[in-house]
């Protein structure tokens, strides 16, 4: 999983093979939450082995993600949510 790989990421926007516009580098989680909601996807950690798993599109838990603007969840090995430094 990308949490594991990058601590900061770079999110494209645009036309593929159009043209394309890049983020400055941002925190995982503010990067992952802005490419999901452009996606309209969201994801939840699974209570039993702790792996990410996609909500249903329109589920009750999928509504009350977006709803509050947490596309994406993630934390740290301490198993502490992570701090956001880019709000």
């Amino acid at each position: 999983m990308a949490t594991y790989l990058a601590d900061r990421v770079v999110v494209y926007t645009g036309r593929p093979g159009v043209e394309a516009t890049a983020t400055s580098p941002q925190s995982l989680l503010t990067g992952m939450n802005q490419f999901l909601k452009s996606l309209e996807v969201t994801f939840r950690r699974d209570p039993v082995n702790f792996r990410p798993r996609i909500n249903k599109r329109g589920s009750q838990k999928d509504a009350e993600q977006k709803k509050n603007g947490n596309y994406f969840f993630y934390e740290n090995e301490d198993d502490e949510p992570e701090e956001d430094d880019d709000l």
